[in-house]
C-alpha cells in the first residue's frame, strides 16, 4: 500500500520491510531484503511542502524504552547538497571523535562506493569499520522512505564492533531531504557559501528541522560576494532557537563546535549511559 508522510506521497515498496517509531529493539521490527550496500529502487512521487518547516515542530529523536541503543548505537545523520562538505565533515569528525570513542560510519552514494573510498583512503577509520551503500536512486529514499539498506549496514557495524557512535552520510540532494527519525538520532544538515547567501532563508526540512545546521566554507564568502551577516540573520529566521554553526571544516574551523553539539545531544539522549 502506498504511504505519505512530510510532503511526500510513496508508491508500493518491491521488498520487505517494517519500520516504526516508537518500537524497542526488542520489539524493533524490520525485515531486511536487500544484499549488502545496495538499496532498492524507489518508485515515488513527490508533493509540494505546504510551508519550509519549523524547528520546534520538527520530528523529535526516539527515546526511552522505543530506542534500544544495544541493537544499534546513537547515530548521527549528516546531509546537504552536493559539494557542500559532508564527506570533509565525516573525515573531521572521525579524527576528532575516533581517540576517545569507538565509532563506526556509512557512506551513501548513487551508483560508486567513492566516499567510503576517501575516508579509507584517509584513514578516517580502519577500513571494516566503513560501510557504503549504493542507493541507486534518490538519495533521500535510502535516509527517509525505506532506510532498510542503511539500517542493516549500521546494524552489522553494531553487532561487530560494539561502538558507542555511528556516522551516516547521505547521498547529495535538495533542501526537502532529511532523516526518518527510525535511521538518525541527531541530524546535522550541511550547507555552504558557495550556494549563495540566499540558501538559509529557502527552507525546507533540512534547514528548518536539522537539530544542527552547518555553514560550511565561510572562507569563500568574499570570492562568491555572500554575506554572512546575511546567513546568519537568515538561519536564525528559519531555525529560532536551532543552533548554527559556520565552520570551514577542511580547515578545522568550528569543527569542535560540531563535535560538542553532538556530544551534547548523545549524553542527552541516554546513550552515553547505555
Amino acid at each position: 500500500m502506498g504511504h505519505s508522510h512530510d510532503g511526500h506521497s510513496h508508491g508500493d515498496h518491491q521488498h520487505e520491510h517494517e519500520h516504526r517509531a516508537g518500537r524497542s529493539a526488542g520489539g524493533h521490527s524490520h525485515a531486511h531484503d536487500h544484499d549488502a550496500g545496495v538499496a532498492a529502487d524507489h518508485g515515488h512521487t513527490h508533493e509540494v511542502l505546504e510551508h519550509p518547516g519549523v524547528f520546534e515542530e520538527r520530528e523529535k529523536p526516539i527515546t526511552g524504552q522505543s530506542r534500544n541503543y544495544g541493537e544499534r548505537a546513537y547515530t548521527v545523520g549528516i546531509g546537504g547538497p552536493v559539494g557542500s562538505g559532508k564527506t570533509a565533515l565525516m573525515l573531521a569528525l572521525c579524527r576528532k571523535l575516533r581517540d576517545k570513542y569507538s565509532i563506526a560510519c556509512v557512506t551513501n552514494d548513487i551508483f560508486t562506493k567513492e566516499d567510503t573510498e576517501f575516508l579509507v583512503r584517509n584513514d578516517a577509520l580502519p577500513a571494516e569499520r566503513i560501510r557504503a551503500i549504493e542507493t541507486g536512486g534518490c538519495p533521500h529514499a535510502a535516509i527517509r522512505e525505506d532506510i532498510s539498506a542503511n539500517l542493516n549496514a549500521l546494524e552489522q557495524l553494531h553487532a561487530r564492533f560494539l561502538p558507542q557512535m555511528l556516522l551516516i552520510e547521505s547521498g547529495g540532494d535538495n533542501l526537502a531531504a532529511n532523516y526518518s527519525r527510525e535511521l538518525a538520532d541527531y541530524i546535522i544538515y550541511v550547507i555552504d557559501v558557495a550556494g549563495g547567501d540566499k540558501v538559509p532563508r529557502k527552507g525546507g526540512p533540512g534547514i528548518t528541522q536539522s537539530d544542527l545546521l552547518v555553514i560550511n566554507k565561510t572562507d569563500l564568502a568574499p570570492a562568491v560576494g555572500a554575506d554572512l551577516d546575511v546567513m546568519k540573520r537568515d538561519s536564525f529566521k528559519m531555525r529560532g532557537t536551532g543552533p548554527t554553526v559556520f565552520a570551514q571544516v577542511k580547515h578545522d574551523v568550528a569543527v569542535d563546535d560540531i563535535v560538542n553539539h553532538i556530544l551534547a545531544g548523545w549524553r542527552e539522549s541516554g546513550a552515553a549511559s547505555a
